[in-house]
């Protein structure tokens, strides 16, 4: 484990959120949005959907006070922004502290179940003597309401040298995307790792009723108590077009997986998928290729939630009828 040290400037600024009030207040669990139905719709429009940025992955902690997300601008690096509920009010989003250095990618935060831990992915130097250390996995811990600086996540006890998108249950185990080192990235698949008292086991690669077929298997979403999985795979012949997938486990078996549905998934891409603390809400991105005037293209996305409590029933009960 390595802990980088961050300036004290950096870290006391993360309790110095702005309350929003130069152009909207911002209150409620939802910011006090008008919750979704069946149809997903686009969350959070003008604060942290926005049109000419890439938005996705966020995740809330079990309170409902406090969030992150990954944004770019199109041409820029993703960085990672929070927002905190204070007294009564969500602040503006806002680079989280440690994700100020726009040099580098940080992408994909993910809360562990009790709000105590924070996992991201980033291509920040690894240390002093390693400048340029690929995608590698870090957390923050929480003591006493502060955040600490960014660790390392042992990846040193792990064979695969791809590893991003890291989700932990209540029991401590990891789930993320992962790859073979002859494989190629698209081949890459959803992969676990058990807590064993704070060890953890070697990766295993889940079975094929989640990584088979397709190609770009990535970015799970492991319920707190692993009773279900989300991903996102690309199984058709169009190119890019990833789709959302959910898979439950009955009685220590993953059952096959179902597509979420043609409400979810479209001709656009829907990839990383998260789940709300209370169950309610799934939240994913949804993007496409857009062309300039001078025939060069770019991605836009933006971030989608949807009522999950219907969508998982719909889902199950169709499993059921199938198995």
């Amino acid at each position: 484990m390595l802990t980088i040290i961050m300036s004290l400037n950096t870290v006391f600024a993360q309790e110095k959120l702005e309350i929003t009030s130069s152009h909207q207040t911002i209150e409620g669990s939802y910011f006090g949005q008008k919750p979704p139905g069946s149809v997903p719709e686009i969350f959070a429009s003008g604060i942290i959907s926005i049109d000419s940025l890439i938005e996705g992955s966020i995740t809330f902690n079990k309170e409902m006070n406090e969030l992150f997300f990954q944004r770019r601008e199109r041409e820029g690096s993703h960085n990672i922004y929070t927002m905190k509920l204070i007294k009564g009010k969500w602040s503006r989003p806002q680079l989280a502290f440690f994700s100020t250095n726009k040099k580098y990618l940080d992408l994909h935060p993910r809360f562990s179940p009790n709000g105590d831990r924070l996992y991201f992915g980033s291509t920040r130097p690894l240390n002093d003597s390693v400048k340029s250390s690929g995608l590698h996995q870090w957390y923050i811990e929480k003591n006493e309401n502060r955040w600490g600086s960014p660790i390392l996540l042992l990846e040193k006890l792990f064979d695969n040298e791809w590893i991003m998108c890291v989700n932990s249950t209540e029991q401590g185990n990891l789930y993320f995307n992962s790859k073979e080192k002859e494989e190629k990235l698209e081949d890459e698949g959803i992969y676990y790792s058990v807590n064993q008292g704070g060890e953890y086991s070697k990766l295993k690669k889940m079975s094929n009723n989640i990584n088979a077929p397709g190609k770009w298997i990535a970015h799970p979403y492991i319920a707190p108590d692993e009773s279900y999985i989300i991903y996102d795979a690309e199984r058709t012949s169009k190119y890019e077009n990833g789709d959302l997938y959910i898979s439950f486990n009955q009685n220590g078996i993953w059952t096959k997986s179902y597509s979420l549905g043609s409400k979810i998934n479209t001709e656009k891409s829907e990839t990383g998928a998260t789940v709300s603390p209370d169950g309610k809400y799934l939240f994913f991105s949804r993007g496409e290729i857009k062309t300039r005037e001078d025939g060069s293209t770019y991605w836009l996305t933006d971030t989608y939630w949807v009522d999950f409590i219907q969508l998982k029933k719909e889902i199950m009960g169709e499993s059921l009828v199938n198995n």
